[in-house]
């Protein structure tokens, strides 16, 4: 660790001087990298200086130990030094993690409504608004690329890209089944019923990091039987598109020119077909190194909304929130929080052994 944090420091000091030098402040992109990687860097000199010299006071006052004078001062001091070295020295090793290179991506989500009919498909528009809101809390926009309504309100299944700095770092723990157990709307009885809908989470993934061939492609266009007006129906400007490769079809209707809609559908066919690569080069990854939190498979339960008790559970953790109403208006932010400080705690662990 110590050559890691010598090494970044030292990397520091010489990105520092390059600012002086007029090759580099006299190009814009050479002054973007540099300030870039400052930025990453200065965290981790910073901890590394506070850890030296609270380091510097442990070593000096475990010194005074033996002094008859002193030592009872010492002695008095040292617990409270020990520990704040200990907690900066956890903080460098956190902070020396490697970072997930995609946590800046934009997202790719899609709910699907499970077992339950249309309480399911209910439930799959609850959650669609639950992330909407999370998405505006955290300054994100939320952005619909294809959906099948039902006629009471419900989702068979939508798609909508997330898109803002670090999306993907918020999002990228929700893959997997949402369980509810609540009173349906259709149920005259009053009895609780369970039902679930499954979410995928995908990172964006840009053109050039997904070649796709356009003789691969099928592109079918067709009028749009969604919400939008008579426009939207008079004209085929909805796409659907077949990767024959695969067989992987992604329709957006969503738009009212047939451009952008094409334009969506391609980031999410990119995403998927980039999110199925990575999980047949490397099984032991698929999980999109979430395994310490759940594998991310979507056929996993990994949460579950009790209405009833006012309660949400999630099963990866063992957490468990009274506050339900919240969770559901978008309040997202301390069971992700948990999910990351879970996530960090094992990879910790990891590097450890």
């Amino acid at each position: 660790m110590l050559e890691k944090l010598r090494a970044a420091a030292a990397r520091y000091d010489a990105l520092q001087a390059q600012l002086s030098d007029p090759s580099v402040y006299g190009s814009a992109e050479r002054l973007r990298d540099v300030n870039r990687e400052l930025k990453e860097l200065g965290p981790v000199v910073e901890a590394f200086s506070a850890w030296e010299q609270a380091g510097d006071r442990l070593r000096e006052t475990e010194a005074l130990l033996k002094d008859p004078d002193l030592r009872a001062m010492a002695q008095e001091e040292l617990p409270a030094l020990r520990a704040e070295t200990e907690r900066l020295e956890d903080g460098l090793k956190r902070l020396l993690l490697p970072r997930d290179p995609e946590d800046g991506r934009n997202v790719v989500v899609e709910i699907r409504g499970g077992v339950g009919g249309e309480e399911s498909a209910l439930f799959a528009a609850s959650l669609f608004r639950m992330y909407s809101m999370y998405a505006e809390r955290r300054g994100f926009s939320v952005d619909v690329v294809s959906e099948n309504r039902t006629e009471m309100g419900g989702v068979k299944e939508i798609s909508f890209l997330v898109e803002g700095d670090g999306a993907w770092s918020r999002f990228k723990f929700e893959s997997g089944v949402h369980r509810v157990q609540r009173v349906p709307e259709t149920e005259s009885a009053g009895r609780i019923h369970t039902s679930a809908a499954t979410v995928a989470v995908l990172p964006e993934v840009q053109e050039v990091e997904c070649v796709i061939d356009p003789a691969d492609l099928q592109i079918d266009t067709f009028r749009s039987s969604g919400a939008g007006g008579q426009h939207i129906n008079k004209t085929e400007s909805a796409i659907r598109i077949t990767h024959l490769p695969t067989g992987t079809v992604v329709e957006c209707q969503d738009e009212r020119s047939q451009y952008k809609n094409r334009d969506k559908a391609m980031k999410v066919l990119r995403s998927r077909l980039y999110e199925a690569e990575l999980a047949k080069r490397d099984a032991a990854q698929a999980a999109r190194r979430r395994s310490q939190v759940g594998s991310g498979d979507r056929s996993e339960r990994i949460r579950t909304y009790n209405f009833p008790q006012g309660r949400v559970t999630d099963h990866r953790i063992g957490l468990t929130l009274y506050r339900l109403d919240d969770v559901m208006d978008g309040d997202l932010d301390e069971l992700i929080d948990a999910l990351t400080a879970a996530d960090t705690a094992e990879r910790l662990r990891g590097q450890e052994k």
